[in-house]
C-alpha cells in the first residue's frame, strides 16, 4: 500500500515537473519568438485586397478588376447559423479559449508523434487569423509556435467578434473567392445572408480544403463534408435533429456564378481603368476603389442591344456561312426530340454578357447525364460571345431543329428562326431560300443560337452567327460632353479593339455638314443655288482625270443648299468647298475640334475623305446640338476609395464666348477648388466649352439637318415620332463605311458600321440602311421620357418667303413660294417681276 502511494506521488511529481518544464519551454519560446514576430497590433490597421469596381453614373456595376474577389462584411451582417456552422467545423470552443486550445494542440502533438507529420494542426480560428495575416502557409514546426504567440497577442487586442470578422473576410474559399460573402456569390449567386442552412454548411466546409471539398469540382466529397458539419452542429446544439436531417437530404445546388455586371459596358470599363491610373495614387486593383463613370445604364443597355441587332440584321441579309464545326453524331448517343419540359426558354436579350475579366466556368460535365455529357464534350471549348450561345444540333424535323447547349439544356429552333439562312455566296450574294430545316442544318452541326424577342414578351431562340462586320456607337450629352453610352464592337471579349474611340474611318457624307457650316459662314444661305451637274478635274498628280459622282446617276441641276444637304448631293458639296476655299473650310473644321492635321487639303474633303473616329464625329455634332459650343468628351465622374471618400472628381463644364480665358487652379476666374480633409484638391479647374460657331449659323444648320430626317436620307427616323431630331447619313465609296450621326438637343449619338479590314459592305448598304436602324433603335429607348425641345429661333434669324427655283425673295403673287430662314443681314434680293427663274448666271455656283 505504502509503495503504491509513493509510486502515485512520484507520478504526480513527475507530471508536475513535466508540465512545469513544458510551461518553462513555452515561456522561453514566447520570450524568444515574440520580439522577432510582427506586431499583432498591426491587425487593427489591416487592409483587405479588394478589387477595383467600375460603375455607371446611376451606380450599376460595369466591371471588376483584381485577382481576388472579396466583399468585406461586418460581424453583425453574418447570419448566426453560418457562424455556428463555421465554429462546428473549425473551432467549437472559439468563444471559450484564450486563442489557443490545449485539447487541439494535444491532438496535433499525438498525430505528429504517431504519423511523423502534421495532420490536423490543432489551429484555432485565432491562430488561423495569425497565420493568414502575418505568416506564410508552409507547414513548419516553428511556425506553429509563431501562430501560438501571435494568437495570444491578438486575443489581448481584439474582441472575439472582431477576430471572427477578420477570419470570415480573409479566408480563401476557392474560385478566386476570398471571404464568406464572395464565396456565397461565387457558388450561389446570392449574399451570405440569403442562403439556406445546407448552403451555409457547404461554405463552412471549404476553409479546410477549398479544392478537395469544392461543391463544383468535387460535389460528392463536398456533400459528405457538409453533412458532417451538420452532424457537428447538432452535437453542439446549434440545430435539432429534424433540421439536420432535412439539410443533409438537400441536393448540392452550388453552381459557378461568374462576376456578372449589372450593365454591359466592358469597353467603358477598360477606358476608365486606363484613365484612372493617371488620376489617383493608390493601387487600383487591391484597395477597393470605385470608379463612377458617365454612362447612363438605360442608355448603355440600349446601345448594346441596338448595335447587336443592327449587326445581326446586316449579317442575315448576307447569308448563312455554315456551322462553326461538325461532330460525328453517329458516334454519339441518340438523344431524341426534347420534351417541352426539358427545353430551355430563351433569356431576356438585354442581359449583360456573362463574362467579366474573361472568367471561365469550371467544367460541369460531371454533373450532366452521361449521354448529354458525351455530346457536350465534343464542343465545350467553343467560345460564347454576347448573347450567342454555342449549341450542337441533335435532331432535325421538316421545319424545326433541336439543339443542345453547353450547359446540357436543350432548345428548339422553329422555322422563323431558320428560314433567313440563305447560303452566303461570293461578293455578298446569297443563294436560294431554304425550304426545309435540313437545307440549313444537320445533326452534329455546331452553331450559335441567340435569344430573339421578335417584339414578343416570350423570347424564342434564333439561329445565329458571330457577325463578320463590326459596328460602334457612342452617345454624348451635348451640353457637357459626358459619354452616356459607348459600345466599341459586337463583344469586348471577341475583340477588345474599341472602334468608338480607335477606329479611324473615312467619314463620307456624315462630314458634309461641317463643309456647309463653312459655306454659311462665308455668305451662303440655305437658299443659295448650286448646280448639281458633272464635274471633271485634271491634275498632273493623278494618272486619270477625277470625275466625282453621286450615289446615283441622277443630276438635279440648280439646287438650293438646303435641299442639296438633305439629298446628300456630292457634286454640290464639291462646288461649295471650291467656292469657300480649303483654308477657310479647314479653319471651320478646326473649330469643331476635328483633327485637321490628319486631313488631306483637297476637294475630296467635301465627300468625307477624311479619316475620323466615331467619337470625333459625335463631338463635332454636339456643336450643332448645343447651339454652337465645342465640348470635350469625358468618361469618369469621380473616383472613390472603399469608404466612399472622393479621391478625384471631374471638372465642371462652363460655356464661354470665344476666345475663352485659360483657366488654371491659380486663375482669378477659377472657382474655389473642392478639396479633401487634408486640403488636397480633388477637382481640377473648370473645363471651358468655347463658342465656335455663332448662334445664327448653329440654328440654321440645325434647321437644315432636321430636313435630313423629315424628307432626306435619314427619313426612316421619322418612325420615332419626334419633331426634334436632326442628323446626317454617310457612306463611303463602294459602301466600305456606313454612318449615321444625329441628335436631339438633349442627346447626340453616332453609329458606324464596316469591316475592320476595309471592304465593301455590299450593294445597297448605305448609311441609311446599315447604320441608321441601329441609331433609331438606340434613340427610341434613350429618349423615352425626354420631352421634345426645339431650340428657339435667334433674334438674328428671320423667315422669308422665297421662290424655290431661284432662291430669291418671292413676290406676294408667287403661289409656289416657300418659307426659308436667313440671317437678318443676308436676306436675298427680291425676284424679278417678269417670268422666268429670276436668276443671273453669277447667282448659280
Amino acid at each position: 500500500m505504502r509503495s503504491t502511494v509513493v509510486w502515485i506521488r512520484s507520478l504526480v511529481l513527475l507530471a508536475l515537473a513535466g508540465a512545469g518544464g513544458a510551461l518553462l519551454v513555452l515561456a522561453a519560446c514566447y520570450l524568444y519568438l515574440a520580439p522577432q514576430l510582427p506586431a499583432a497590433g498591426a491587425i487593427r490597421e489591416v487592409e483587405y485586397q479588394i478589387p477595383l469596381r467600375i460603375y455607371t453614373s446611376d451606380h450599376k456595376l460595369i466591371a471588376e478588376y483584381g485577382e481576388k474577389r472579396r466583399e468585406p462584411i461586418t460581424y453583425e451582417e453574418v447570419p448566426e447559423p453560418f457562424i455556428q456552422a463555421v465554429l462546428a467545423a473549425e473551432d467549437e470552443r472559439f468563444f471559450e479559449h484564450p486563442g489557443v486550445d490545449p485539447k487541439g494542440l494535444l491532438r496535433a502533438a499525438v498525430e505528429l508523434l504517431r504519423y511523423q507529420e502534421i495532420r490536423s494542426g490543432g489551429s484555432t480560428i485565432t491562430m488561423q487569423v495569425a497565420r493568414n495575416f502575418f505568416l506564410d502557409r508552409e507547414q513548419r514546426f516553428l511556425r506553429k509556435f509563431n501562430e501560438i504567440v501571435l494568437a495570444i497577442q491578438i486575443e489581448r487586442i481584439l474582441e472575439k467578434e472582431e477576430i471572427l470578422e477578420l477570419y470570415l473576410n480573409k479566408i480563401y474559399l476557392g474560385h478566386r473567392a476570398y471571404g464568406a460573402e464572395a464565396a456565397a456569390q461565387v457558388y450561389y449567386g446570392e449574399s451570405i445572408k440569403d442562403l439556406s442552412l445546407p448552403q451555409w454548411a457547404m461554405i463552412a466546409g471549404l476553409p479546410k480544403a477549398p479544392s478537395a471539398y469544392n461543391p463544383i469540382t468535387n460535389p460528392e466529397r463536398a456533400r459528405q463534408r457538409r453533412n458532417w458539419i451538420l452532424f457537428r452542429m447538432e452535437e453542439t446544439g446549434a440545430i435539432d435533429s429534424e433540421q439536420r436531417k432535412q439539410a443533409q437530404a438537400a441536393p448540392v445546388t452550388a453552381r459557378y456564378h461568374a462576376a456578372r455586371p449589372e450593365v454591359e459596358g466592358a469597353y467603358m470599363g477598360e477606358v476608365a481603368r486606363v484613365l484612372a491610373e493617371d488620376l489617383v495614387e493608390p493601387d487600383l486593383y487591391t484597395e477597393g476603389l470605385r470608379i463612377i463613370t458617365t454612362l447612363n445604364s438605360k442608355r448603355q443597355n440600349a446601345a448594346v442591344t441596338a448595335l447587336r441587332q443592327g449587326l445581326h440584321a446586316y449579317d442575315e441579309r448576307h447569308g448563312w456561312r455554315g456551322p462553326l464545326a461538325r461532330i460525328d453524331a453517329g458516334e454519339l448517343p441518340e438523344l431524341g426530340w426534347p420534351a417541352e419540359r426539358d427545353t430551355e426558354a430563351a433569356p431576356d436579350t438585354d442581359q449583360p454578357e456573362p463574362e467579366m475579366a474573361q472568367e471561365k466556368e469550371p467544367d460541369l460535365l460531371d454533373e450532366l447525364d452521361e449521354d448529354l455529357a458525351a455530346w457536350v464534350e465534343q464542343f465545350k471549348d467553343q467560345a460564347d460571345f454576347g448573347p450567342l450561345r454555342t449549341a450542337a444540333v441533335t435532331a432535325v424535323r421538316d421545319r424545326q431543329a433541336a439543339a443542345l447547349l453547353r450547359d446540357g439544356k436543350q432548345v428548339v429552333l422553329d422555322w422563323d428562326a431558320i428560314r433567313w439562312a440563305r447560303p452566303a455566296l461570293n461578293k455578298g450574294y446569297v443563294g436560294e431560300a431554304p425550304q426545309t430545316a435540313a437545307d440549313v442544318l444537320a445533326p452534329g452541326d455546331v452553331v450559335y443560337v441567340r435569344p430573339d424577342g421578335g417584339g414578343e414578351d416570350d423570347p424564342s431562340w434564333r439561329l445565329a452567327q458571330l457577325p463578320v462586320a463590326q459596328s460602334a456607337l457612342i452617345s454624348l450629352n451635348p451640353d457637357t460632353g459626358a459619354v452616356e453610352a459607348m459600345q466599341g464592337g459586337y463583344s469586348f471579349y471577341a475583340s477588345k479593339f474599341n472602334r468608338a474611340l480607335q477606329a479611324r474611318r473615312q467619314a463620307g457624307s456624315v462630314f458634309k455638314p461641317f463643309i456647309y457650316t463653312a459655306a454659311l459662314e462665308s455668305g451662303f444661305t440655305p437658299a443659295t443655288i448650286i448646280n448639281d451637274a458633272p464635274l471633271v478635274f485634271d491634275d498632273d498628280k493623278l494618272k486619270d482625270a477625277w470625275r466625282p459622282t453621286g450615289a446615283s446617276d441622277r443630276f438635279y441641276g440648280p439646287t438650293r443648299l438646303r435641299e442639296a444637304l438633305y439629298r446628300s448631293l456630292n457634286l454640290v458639296s464639291i462646288r461649295i468647298l471650291r467656292q469657300v476655299g480649303i483654308s477657310q473650310a479647314m479653319n471651320t473644321l478646326d473649330r469643331f475640334g476635328l483633327p485637321t492635321k490628319r486631313f488631306q487639303r483637297d476637294l475630296s474633303l467635301a465627300l468625307g475623305s477624311a479619316s475620323v473616329t466615331p467619337l470625333e464625329i459625335a463631338r463635332a455634332y454636339s456643336v450643332f446640338a448645343n447651339g454652337g459650343y465645342r465640348v470635350d468628351p469625358w468618361f469618369i465622374e469621380r473616383i472613390e476609395d472603399k469608404d466612399g471618400k472622393v479621391l478625384w472628381k471631374a471638372p465642371r463644364v462652363e460655356r464661354c464666348e470665344a476666345p475663352c480665358a485659360v483657366v488654371t487652379a491659380d486663375s482669378e476666374v477659377a472657382a474655389e477648388p473642392e478639396t479633401d480633409e487634408d486640403g488636397k484638391s480633388i477637382q481640377p479647374p473648370p473645363t471651358m466649352a468655347p463658342r465656335v460657331i455663332d448662334e445664327n449659323t448653329a440654328w440654321l444648320m440645325h434647321s437644315i439637318l432636321q430636313d435630313v430626317v423629315k424628307r432626306g436620307t435619314g427619313s426612316d427616323a421619322r418612325r420615332l415620332g419626334r419633331s426634334d431630331l436632326a442628323g446626317k447619313t454617310g457612306t463611303t465609296n463602294d459602301q466600305v463605311d456606313a454612318w449615321f450621326s444625329g441628335y436631339s438637343p438633349e442627346l447626340v449619338a453616332t453609329v458606324w458600321v464596316g469591316f475592320d479590314n476595309p471592304a465593301s459592305l455590299g450593294n445597297g448598304e448605305y448609311g441609311g440602311r446599315a447604320a441608321l436602324p441601329t441609331w433609331i433603335d438606340y434613340m427610341g429607348v434613350a429618349l423615352e421620357g425626354v420631352e421634345e425641345v426645339q431650340p428657339p429661333q435667334p433674334p438674328g434669324v428671320v423667315s422669308v418667303r422665297i421662290d424655290p427655283d431661284s432662291g430669291l425673295q418671292a413676290r406676294p403673287e408667287n403661289e409656289a413660294a416657300i418659307f426659308e430662314y436667313f440671317r437678318e443681314d443676308n436676306v436675298p434680293e427680291l425676284e424679278a417681276p417678269h417670268s422666268g427663274d429670276g436668276r443671273s448666271p453669277e447667282q448659280i455656283f
